[in-house]
């Protein structure tokens, strides 16, 4: 299994305003829906947050990115060195399907299906607001995925911010302008 990607390891537009990346897991998919749901996990690959496992139910998200690494790579200039997001869980179907609702940037929904000893987990980000926020959300999608492949398979992630600046220009070259 090549857990580092999904088919080609890009996020892609499937509509103007929604991305979807997709990587391959080690299993079971109780094992990486405790990630996506759990706070210690979820905080060393994401962002911490208690989460009420229930519809409806109001959440704060805390990223701390300069903390995915030992040492931190340098932030770029502009980023806070945290970032808190209030959310909603809008779906729930454990261990399958779990959707949230982010203020101010659209939502976004983990789906996992096994795939033999893996799990592939797809995020799909609805309603971007606009280019620039796009292009900062693939990045951050893509290189907080690397990470959990890394943390699932018990190795050390590359660091956050090096793989968010240059993931960030490549997307500016790969999505529609």
């Amino acid at each position: 299994m090549d857990a580092t990607t999904k088919p080609d390891g890009w996020g892609a537009l499937t509509e103007p305003a929604t991305l979807r990346v997709q990587r391959l897991l080690p299993g079971p998919v109780e094992r990486i829906w405790a990630y996506l749901t759990d706070n210690g996990l979820r905080a060393k690959w994401l962002a911490a947050g208690e989460m009420e496992m229930k519809v409806g139910a109001p959440f704060e998200l805390v990223w701390r990115n300069d903390e995915l690494n030992d040492p931190p790579s340098a932030r770029p200039a502009g980023f806070p060195e945290e970032h808190r997001m209030q959310s909603r869980i809008t779906v729930l179907d454990p261990p399958r399907k779990l959707s949230i609702a982010w203020a101010n940037s659209g939502d976004v929904t983990f789906e996992l299906q096994p795939r033999g000893e893996g799990v592939l987990l797809t995020v799909t980000h609805r309603r971007l607001p606009d280019r620039s926020t796009m292009l900062k959300v693939s990045a951050g999608w893509h290189m907080h995925l690397d990470i959990l492949v890394a943390r699932a398979m018990g190795r050390e992630p590359a660091p956050f911010w090096e793989g968010w600046s240059r993931l960030h220009g490549e997307y500016d070259r790969r999505l529609p302008a």
